[in-house]
Parts: C-alpha cells; structure tokens; sequence
C-alpha cells in the first residue's frame, strides 16, 4: 500500500523536527520546505497528499503560495497554520480554499488529528460511494436490459449521469472504469431501440413517443408563457444533461428547478438539423418543403442556422401567437455583455430567446486545439470547463440580475456529444457530408451491420440532394473515417467529442424551468 505523503513548508522548519519524527514514527511520509517557490516547485513535480503551509513566510506569503498549489492541483487538501487567529486572515485563508487551519504553536497530537480528520473523511466518502454504487451495479445492469420504452431509458440514463458524478469523489478509479464499462452496454442497447423505435416516432398519432426537437417550443415553452411574466429561453448549443446538472448547480440560491424534464433530438443529432426543427416546429423535410429559401444543404457553404429567428416567427404565425419577443444569438463574451446591457427592454417581452455557443465551439476547439484538448481529456474535466465558462460569463452574470424580478428561465439545449473511440471505415464522394457522427451522399459504401443507415431518407423526414441520397448513423462511441488516410484520421479524431449520431449523450437532452428564490 502506498505510504500517505506530506509536504510541509514553514520558514522556521528546523523547529519542526520533533513534529515531523513523530509523524513519520507513524507511518507518514514527510517532505518539507521553508519558503513558497520550492513548495510550488515540489508540488509541480511530486503528488502530495495533504500540505502544511505556514501562513507568515518571506517572500510569498502563506496565501500567495497556496493561490498558486490550487492553479496547479485544485484537489490537495491544505492545512494553513498561523500564529495569528485575527477574522481577515482566516477569511482570506478559507477564500482561498483552504481545507482546515491551525494556529501556533501546534502540538503534535494536534497535527496528527488534523491528518486523520482530513484524509479519513476522503477515505470514508470513497468507501461509502463504492459501497452504494456496487449494490447499485446489479440494479442498473437490470435497467439495460430490461429497458423497453423512452421513459426506461430517460430513467437509466439520470441515473447513470448521477453515479458519474458520485464516483469523482471517489479516490478508487476502479469503480469508475465499471460505470463507464456499463454505460457502454447501455449505449449499444439503446441504439438497438433507436433503430427499432426511431422512425415510429415521427408518425404525428403515435401516443408512445417522447417529445422530440419540433415539440420543445408547444410542449415545453409556450405553456409557461403567462402575462406580466417574461420568460428567458435560455438555449446552450451542444449541452449534455451532465453538464447541465453540473451548471444547474451553480443556480442554488438563486433559482429553484420547478419542472425537469428529458426531450429526445431528432436525427441527425447536429445543429443544423435539431436546432432548426426546434424553431421552425417542424421536422427537416417539412422546413426544406415550406421554406425552401430558409434550408441550407449540407453541401453548401452557407451557415446552415442564419435563419432562427425566421423559422420562430413563423412558427409562432401558424400556431396564432401573438407574442412580444426577441432574439439573441451569444457567441462571445463582447456579444454577451451587449445583450446584458439590455435586460430591462427584454423585460417587456412575454419571451426573450437568448441562443449561447460557448459550449460547442469548446468541443470544436478541443478537436483542434492540443491545449484544450488536454484540460478538457475526458468527461470529468470537460463538465469542470464547462462550469468554468458558465460561473465566469455573461449568461451567469444575466442570471443573477434576473434573480430579483419576477421572471421564468427555461434552459435547453439542441443536441449533445459523445466522446469517441472507435473508427469505422467508410468510402464516399466529394459531395458526402463531412461531419464524423452521420453521412448524407448517393455514393457511400460501409458496413451496415455498424451504423445506422436510412435508404429513403423521406421516411424520417430528412432532406436529401440526390434521388439516390442516403443518411448513416454512427452508434455509440463509433465515428466516421474515410479509407484514404484512414490511420491518420483514426488517430486525430480518437477520444475527441463529437455529434450527429446515436447515443444517450447526444439524443436525451435536458430541459429545466426555473423561477427566481425571493
């Protein structure tokens, strides 16, 4: 078993010795330190599992040092110690995120309990999340297999959306790797009920099916329109249900979640296609047949969602709704902070429809970008960026402001994203789509065992450019390579996000009402 190890940095550290004899007399692995540029050095190069970090030092101060470890690692419990116990210190000491502190002179019984206060808590929490999660393991291997209809599925999909976010406190990976293991089995079992169910769904009598990317504006915003109450309808491009709990959790205080709900996007689950069908109210085919000058093909090169606002006013034409509305499209900090500066008009209206980009554009430039491709490596820390963005942007800013009227926020998205694994091989022409989660072309040849595939597209009222043109799906964690360069593309799109296909992630998206707390 590996030995606990413990950085303690104070600039009288020869007076320690005694301190630190007796901790290491316990078993405790000890390094220390006597000023705040060696300890961020050490901690750079090594893996602590607790600090002791004098508060009053030369040069960089005790709250300084600690500023810089949590730039590094936010994760390493740290026990500030001070001969002074005056109210500013401590507060900026527990600003900084301190885990505990004590004051001067310390006994070493004192630092012991400390210790076993802090890493007995992570050791307790560890066991008792692993312990819940294992009697949970026969229960959601059940679910999959017993899943029938969309309702099982919402239902096991927030469940295991929850245990990824119980095991991030866990130290053990070991029960993560299972979870993932499980939410694998669960992908590959609900693309076999999207193939089975997904075209069913699209007949308008069928009772069965869930609300789907036309129904979001009728079933989910239009009833919670009342007058004297302007409601925000807040859209993030390409949000999965992870990560709007993991947002909604920044709301505490400020909002209370009135209503929750799962809608299913259409396919392909892409912005083109998903966000479209969700302000024209309509499917693809029906928006590409009535506006023909408001659908762009896959095949051109103009911006395929220029004409939202359009497609709403329309829809709120056919449907005989009258409303006082606006429209905002929020793709950077610059265009966020403008909207900000008009909340007070936007507070005349019944519905204010404000579409943010930030978290699409993140999975683009993660695929592009080696340095957001390391901080956003996995799901873990593509939800952390994601709440980075959302605590420090406009839209958090806005929030809180509309904390103090009496308004409504709705906030939903237009499709999620998969992080994927596994190439499969495809051959296509020129004017084959390019996205890497579903194709569109007349010449593609694949193995249809492995995807998803559509030969008379009409019968999931998609649009195609060719009598002959047909839509594939990717399943699961697959993506989409072409045989030229095969290798090459394999290995670039490895383990980056992507959307358009068939998955939990991409296809059950969030959808959450929410009034101010006053």
């Amino acid at each position: 078993m590996r030995r606990i190890r413990i950085l303690w940095t104070d600039d009288e550290v020869e007076a320690l010795k005694p301190h630190i004899f007796f901790l290491k007399e316990k078993g405790y692995e000890i390094d220390t330190c006597s000023n705040g540029n060696d300890t961020i050095d050490l901690v750079r190069q090594n893996r602590y599992d607790l600090i002791f970090l004098d508060e009053n030092m030369p040069g960089l101060s005790g709250i300084e040092t600690l500023r810089h470890i949590k730039e590094i690692s936010t994760d390493i419990p740290v026990v500030m110690i001070t001969k002074s116990d005056e109210e500013e210190i401590m507060e900026a000491a527990i600003g900084s995120e301190i885990t505990d502190y004590l004051i001067k002179p310390v006994k070493p019984k004192q630092v012991l309990l400390a210790i076993k206060k802090i890493l007995d808590q992570r050791r307790l929490i560890t066991e008792k999340t692993t312990t819940d999660y294992r009697q949970e393991f026969s229960r959601i291997s059940n679910r999959i297999s017993s899943a029938s209809n969309s309702s099982d599925w919402i239902d096991l999909y927030k469940k295991i959306a929850y245990w990824e976010s119980e095991l991030e406190k866990s130290t053990d990976p070991g029960m993560a790797e299972i979870l993932k293991m499980q939410e694998n089995e669960a992908n590959n079992s609900f693309s076999k009920f999207m193939i089975t169910n997904y075209l069913g769904w699209l007949n308008r009598n069928n009772l069965n099916k869930p609300l789907l990317s036309p129904d979001l504006f009728s079933k989910k915003i239009f009833p919670q329109v009342k007058e004297g109450k302007s409601l925000f309808f807040i859209l993030i491009d390409n949000m999965r249900y992870d990560q709007w709990k993991t947002i909604s959790s920044e709301l505490s205080g400020l909002f209370r979640v009135i209503e929750e709900d799962i809608y299913f996007s259409i396919l392909p689950t892409s912005t083109q296609f998903s966000r479209n069908s969700i302000f024209a109210g309509l499917m693809p085919s029906e928006i590409n047949e009535i506006f023909p000058e408001l659908w762009i093909n896959d095949d051109e090169d103009e911006g395929k969602n220029n004409f939202e606002e359009e497609l709403f006013a329309n829809q709120l034409s056919r449907k005989g709704l009258k409303y006082k509305w606006s429209y905002n499209k929020i793709c950077t900090s610059q265009e966020g902070k403008k909207v900000n500066d008009t909340f007070r008009s936007m507070l005349q209206n019944d519905i204010n429809i404000l579409v943010y980009n930030f978290v699409d554009m993140l999975s683009h430039a993660r695929t592009e970008i080696g340095v957001i491709r390391d901080l956003a490596n996995d799901e873990r820390a593509y939800r952390s960026l994601t709440r980075s963005w959302f605590v420090n942007s406009p839209l958090f800013e806005l929030l809180k402001t509309l904390a103090s009227y009496p308004v409504k926020v709705i906030f939903s998205t237009d499709h999620g994203t998969i992080r994927v694994q596994n190439p499969v091989k495809i051959i296509g022409d020129r004017k084959t789509s390019a996205n890497l989660r579903y194709k569109m072309g007349r010449n593609l040849d694949y193995d249809p065992k492995k995807v998803f595939e559509l030969k008379f597209p009409e019968k999931a009222m998609l649009p195609k450019t060719n009598i002959s043109s047909r839509y594939i799906f990717a399943l699961n964690k697959d993506y989409l390579v072409y045989q030229n360069n095969y290798n090459y593309y394999a290995g670039y799109y490895k383990d980056t996000f992507q959307h358009g296909g068939i998955s939990m992630q991409e296809i059950m998206l969030p959808v959450a009402c929410l009034e101010p707390v006053q």
